[in-house]
């Protein structure tokens, strides 16, 4: 796992380095440069050795002719099979590493290569004699990676703060994309290609391109999730749930292949402690990790740590707990925007933060996480809601309407009338947009009332859903509304959310993460599971519940959903008070320009007296400014 920076055109190598060394967090075991002057490449490469720790895993990697060279970032889970059939093929190895396993692959297949990997990845691979840069990111998006396409040329790289050295060769980098910020505003990320910065996209999950003399040649989705394929759903109960058992213990087992230490968080929810469940038989003493916050919990939000303890005991794992006051995480919510690239208005990457950095201090570099889970077999509960659609439907959308104006005057301080609220609120809505409707935190209304008159002006005609509506487009109307719901899921809530503070947060402190219930087979196995196996009545998650039961404890299989606890209600009104003061006053706002200070202050001044519940939307709009002031203001100073 490491960081990759590159380019392709007239850039500066000064450049190259500079962003090399802000990608250093990413891997603290060495670093390398390729430059080909004559063709406008540069390739920087920053590693956290995980497999073959010796130098010749070092990156950029060369071809025994030096004619191809590759940066890469992630894991090839299964490199020892593609291995054997390369050497079968004639294929010699200098090293024991997956990067170069890739190499040889690539001589092989060239970008057909693609379809042959199970595994994270982001890599870039220069290939001298048909004057081509091909790169690429895996399936799901677990992998980060972002470009900028430019008259100069292309640049890209594992995180945006890498491509601020460039930012005085590239006209309008500062310039930001208010179209993004809409959505990131809406939804408190930033589903799609979008970020902050107009310059700078986001490569989606399981896409290529080929980039040739600094100008985008081609570029191909390569990975279509199962629900495009017309996927039949016939497993039995007993079927589904050997098979769900089966192939998760082969995912466990197949991403815990290092030369490194590998652990495990164990939240206490069901994913992680079947991660954990499945890790413990391939290494009886797995090393674990969990967070224990102090001071009151929210409304709502159930305490994970005794779910951990009582999970470590049952499996007999060491359990090592990092202790959190809201002081502190309030305190760090700065360095968190940082980190993430992107300003998402979330306090849950502070968890990974905190985890992976007590993991780090034991001498662990993986860590096996449970992410995804929810994703391929349900288990938010706006699944549940999708589910219950179709007695909901039978009613009549005027009555539904009346429906939804009789609930927008409930309390929404309270979790179970904020429930209720979110159910009623998509009633009159059908089809995609309904299911699209459950991902908004805050309506597209509240959202443009927030805007300046002339940001307001350039985004009324702008669908704040528009990503999530064009990918379901051609999807077959015969896929039911809980598996386009779960392809939304897969597509978007992981890639633009969930995965990216994952590996944002964890390779801050040189840690690799890896996410066993994305592991393609058990992907695909899952696509094939009826609905009613996944959301069964108002259990969701049931299939992998079943399968569970003679590993983990009832009360953990089975305990309340919960999210994770940051009082963000509290701190919005004490510990993150005075932060909000500054960074959200009436003279920062008019600075920007982004938001009009009468409307927010308004915002605020209802969350304190508790009129409103919007502390998520404040926080939403504190990372933006946050944001602003660290990516936009120091690249133009």
């Amino acid at each position: 796992m490491c960081g990759i920076l590159g380019y392709s055109g007239k850039f500066s190598q000064e450049h190259l380095a500079n962003g090399l060394n802000i990608l250093s967090h990413r891997g603290p075991d060495g670093k390398g440069i390729y430059v080909n002057e004559h063709a406008g490449i540069g390739l920087a490469h920053t590693r956290l050795s995980i497999l073959d720790l010796t130098k010749s895993g070092a990156q950029p990697m060369a071809s025994l002719d030096g004619r191809i060279v590759i940066i890469f970032n992630g894991e090839i889970y299964n490199f020892k099979e593609l291995r054997k059939t390369l050497e079968s093929d004639g294929f010699r190895f200098r090293s024991r590493s997956d990067t170069e396993v890739l190499l040889n692959l690539y001589i092989k297949e060239k970008t057909d290569m693609l379809s042959k990997l199970n595994g994270i990845f982001a890599f870039a691979i220069w290939d001298e004699k048909n004057r081509y840069l091909f790169i690429a990111r895996d399936n799901f998006g677990v992998k980060p990676l972002y470009y900028c396409a430019t008259k100069r040329g292309v640049i890209f790289a594992s995180e945006i703060k890498a491509l601020l050295p460039f930012a005085s060769q590239i006209e309008g980098f500062a310039d930001l994309d208010v179209h993004s910020l809409y959505r990131y505003l809406s939804f408190l990320w930033c589903p799609g290609e979008g970020t902050p910065l107009k310059a700078v996209r986001k490569l989606p999950p399981g896409t290529a391109m080929l980039v040739r003399e600094g100008k985008i040649e081609r570029r191909w989705t390569w990975y279509h999730l199962p629900p495009f394929h017309g996927v039949k759903k016939e497993l039995s109960k007993r079927c589904a749930i050997e098979g769900t058992l089966a192939h998760l213990r082969r995912g466990v087992h197949r991403q815990m292949v290092a030369d490194v230490p590998v652990g495990a968080f164990l939240s206490g929810g069901l994913d992680s402690s079947a991660v954990v469940a499945m890790a413990q038989e391939v290494n009886p003493d797995i090393a674990c990790f969990t967070i224990k916050s102090e001071g009151p919990h929210e409304d709502g939000v159930t305490d994970d740590f005794p779910y951990a303890k009582k999970a470590a005991k049952h499996l007999g794992v060491n359990l090592h707990v990092v202790n959190i006051s809201p002081e502190q995480m309030a305190r760090d919510i700065e360095r968190m925007v940082f980190q993430l690239d992107e300003p998402l208005g979330d306090a849950a990457p502070l968890n990974v933060l905190y985890i992976c950095k007590l993991a780090k201090e034991q001498g662990i570099k993986v860590l096996l996480s449970g992410t995804g889970g929810d994703d391929l077999f349900t288990g938010y509960r706006r699944h549940y809601a999708v589910a219950l659609d179709r007695f909901w439907l039978r009613i009549p959308r005027g009555l539904r309407s009346i429906f939804k104006r009789m609930t927008n005057g409930l309390d929404k301080r309270k979790a179970w009338q904020r429930r209720i609220w979110k159910f009623f609120e998509s009633a009159n809505l059908d089809g995609d947009e309904r299911l699209v409707n459950y991902f908004f935190w805050i309506s597209e209304t509240e959202s443009l009332s927030l805007f300046t008159d002339e940001i307001r002006e350039e985004i009324k005609n702008v669908l704040a859903a528009a990503p999530f509506l064009e990918f379901l487009r051609p999807l077959p109307k015969s896929v039911s509304p809980l598996a386009r719901m779960l392809t939304l899921e897969q597509r978007f809530f992981l890639a633009d959310h969930n995965l990216l503070y994952t590996d944002k947060m964890s390779m801050a402190t040189g840690v690799e993460v890896r996410v066993p219930f994305l592991d393609l087979e058990l992907v695909e196995f899952a696509a094939h599971i009826p609905d009613n196996l996944k959301q069964h009545g108002s259990c969701g998650k049931w299939v992998l519940k079943k399968a569970m039961e003679a590993y983990l404890p009832h009360e953990v299989i089975y305990r309340p959903k919960t999210g994770f606890g940051a009082p963000l209600r509290r701190w919005m009104r004490h510990e993150l008070h005075p932060l909000l003061n500054d960074v959200l006053s009436v003279e920062s706002l008019k600075r920007r320009g982004l938001f009009d200070p009468l409307s927010v202050q308004k915002l605020i001044e209802a969350n304190n007296s508790g009129a409103l519940d919007v502390s998520h939307s404040l926080l939403s709009l504190l990372c933006i400014e946050i944001w602003c002031r660290k990516f936009v203001d120091s690249s133009i100073s």
